[in-house]
């Protein structure tokens, strides 16, 4: 057994509280009425009995037969539920080996192997036990188990993480009920090279679901099968990651290409494979972001349980930590963002996105700063590249708004109707090209510096004239907003029309300005929706120029 630590010890004691709390919880909402179809399921949030619910029960009550400190260690009224829920799962499960994902996908092999990974590591949970009155479950997960694998040999996928997770779903199958047809499927996908790029950053780059995802999968199939060079690309990737923490332990997600986008995440998600692979190699960066996230979040750490268990060398002590990176500006060129961080104050800065600018300061969050003109209905500011020369950060949008003139004789098809993209204006695609006129031209430029204890943005919108311009800082819901004005008709938009306004949250404070307010149109045609929080708005129009101090 490894040398546990004090604190990895307590920590696994509070996990297996919160383990029995997650089982009475649970246990109210499984299908106990032997007249219920799926007698012994899970529903979900909808009333739906689903092999993901199941499964958590079972890996619920696994890590709690496992645990001797648990309230229901050797409790005989657990193994009812055990058995029903087990008998369940199989009956959730299609003849192919698929389960479904009911929201989306059914006949899923990625979200089969989704629930292998719960299972496998409950199987072998019970298998340890080995108490007699587990029998029936034990055989009823291998009947599971044989015919997932079976999927997974044979079945597709959908996104790049799906590749990944089939393979550490096998590499678990495998190390239970080793099979070669397994460790060639695992070939096949692990041919196609791994998706990292040199910022350290999976294709999907969803630093809130999928990058974890991708991670825990990788470190299965490094450690099951003997592929030292898997640790590799986690490596990297968690070396990323630290470069994406707020102050609060949040992470940057605006540059997702997933669902994660935009949304609160804290860096809780990667605490295992921090833990992993500080244990692996030695690394004291990884072992303080493993103690940052124990102390930080240890209630975000439930569904680790089950993996301190089956892994019993990665609750060893973890070697001695360094400083995790609190100061620094970095590029991360393949994501199209910079993050510069100063302590509490914490910025990123983002092309290819309608999030130009966000900024964090402690607790106070200025998720995005956007800019759009009323341009044709296509004005939402979207820079292409993030140029950097002597210390500003520049981003660029050049538009144009033709209008188009008629067919000449000879492209018209007589009988074809006139063809519209997708905007609603007419199509200017081949066979029926059209001449453009009176094109207009809209060049947009925003320049980021830094200063002490916060940034300058530089806006110009040139071009055509007359063109309407508003700029949105949206602030996280539940600040405190001094030195603006409602705008009347939307809820939770407001005007600066001052020198300075403030936002707290938290104790801290973000302070912005000078105001601009040459009109009220905030919610302009063709730009994205109001962020869903408290914005506000500074106004004008072409030529349009505009300084925005933040800090």
């Amino acid at each position: 057994m490894p040398n546990t630590s004090d604190a990895t010890a307590r920590l696994i004691r509070h996990l297996v509280a919160r383990n029995d709390e997650t089982i009475t919880r649970t246990l109210a909402r499984q299908r106990r009425d032997p007249a219920a179809p799926v007698l012994g399921a899970v529903d979900n949030a909808h009333g739906i009995p689903t092999a993901q619910d199941t499964a958590r029960l079972i890996i619920a009550l696994a890590c709690a037969v496992h645990s001797p400190d648990s309230r229901w260690h050797r409790d005989p009224a657990l193994n009812e539920p055990l058995d029903l829920a087990t008998a369940a799962l199989v009956k959730l499960q299609h003849a192919d080996g698929t389960i479904d994902l009911v929201e989306t996908n059914f006949h899923s092999t990625p979200d089969t192997a989704f629930v292998l990974e719960i299972i496998t590591a409950a199987a072998q949970l019970l298998r340890g036990a080995d108490r007699p009155d587990h029998a029936a479950a034990r055989t009823a997960l291998e009947t599971f188990i044989r015919r997932g694998g079976g999927a997974l040999v044979a079945g597709g996928v959908h996104t790049p993480n799906h590749r990944w997770v089939v393979c550490g779903a096998l590499a678990r199958v495998h190390a239970l009920y080793p099979d070669s047809r397994y460790l060639d499927r695992v070939d096949q996908w692990l041919a196609e090279g791994i998706d990292l790029d040199p910022d350290g950053q999976y294709t999907e780059k969803s630093t809130g679901v999928y990058s974890p995802v991708v991670n825990r999968a990788l470190l299965g199939a490094a450690r099951l099968l003997n592929r030292p060079e898997l640790y590799e690309p986690v490596r990297r990737n968690l070396a990323m990651t630290l470069y994406y923490v707020h102050p609060d332990g949040e992470l940057v997600t605006e540059a997702s290409r997933r669902q994660d986008q935009y949304q609160r995440v804290h860096l809780s998600r990667y605490y295992m494979g921090y833990r992993a692979m500080a244990l692996h190699d030695g690394d004291g960066r990884f072992a303080a972001a493993a103690r940052y996230i124990e102390q930080s979040a240890p209630d975000d750490l439930a569904g680790e349980l089950a993996t301190f268990f089956e892994e019993p060398e990665w609750q060893a002590e973890l070697p001695p930590g360094t400083a995790l990176p609190t100061d620094y500006a970095r590029v991360f060129a393949h994501s199209h963002l910079a993050r510069i961080r100063r302590d509490e104050l914490s910025a990123t800065i983002l092309a290819r996105n309608p999030t130009l600018f966000s900024l964090r300061k402690g607790h106070a969050a200025l998720e995005a700063v956007r800019l759009a003109s009323a341009f044709f209905g296509k004005g939402q500011f979207e820079a292409e590249e993030l140029e950097i020369a002597d210390g500003v950060y520049r981003l660029r949008q050049r538009l144009e708004g033709p209008y188009f003139q008629p067919l000449p004789p000879e492209r018209i098809e007589p009988g074809a109707p006139v063809r519209m993209a997708p905007n609603g204006t007419l199509a200017v695609d081949e066979p029926n090209a059209r001449a453009t006129s009176e094109v207009q031209v809209l060049e947009s430029v925003v320049e980021v510096r830094e200063r002490a204890g916060g940034f300058t943005l530089d806006f110009t919108v040139t071009g055509t004239d007359h063109v309407p311009v508003a700029i949105e800082l949206a602030f996280r819901a539940g600040g405190q907003l001094t030195g603006v004005t409602p705008v009347a008709g939307t809820t939770d938009a407001f005007m600066l029309a001052g020198d300075t306004g403030t936002y707290t949250a938290g104790g801290d404070v973000i302070t912005f300005g000078p105001g601009r307010a040459e009109n009220r149109y905030t919610q302009l045609r063709g730009a994205r929706p109001k962020w869903a929080g408290q914005s506000v708005y500074l106004t004008g129009s072409t030529p349009f120029h505009a300084r925005l101090e933040l800090g």
